[in-house]
């Protein structure tokens, strides 16, 4: 779901729950609904992620959300990405 629609989301209060969750050395975004999780995803439909977790909190708390849940379980720092 992209940026717009997630504001949406937030908006109508229909978002309960936003975690951010990392991934090998990045972070991506999912959002609680009651139809299920949502990713935040880029205009052109790929997973939306972050190399740092300050710059994911600052996208959250840019949609309006002031407190989010952070996922650390599969953080790996130091993996090197697949091109």
């Amino acid at each position: 779901m992209d940026e717009r629609m997630l504001r949406a989301l937030v908006a109508a209060g229909a978002v309960k729950k936003i975690s951010i969750v990392a991934s090998g050395a990045r972070f991506h975004i999912e959002a609680r609904t009651p139809n299920g999780a949502v990713t935040a995803e880029t205009l052109k439909g790929k997973l939306k992620t972050w190399v740092s977790l300050d710059a994911a909190a600052r996208w959250v708390r840019g949609l309006g959300v002031g407190a989010a849940q952070v996922q650390l379980t599969h953080w790996q720092p130091g993996q090197k990405e697949l091109i």
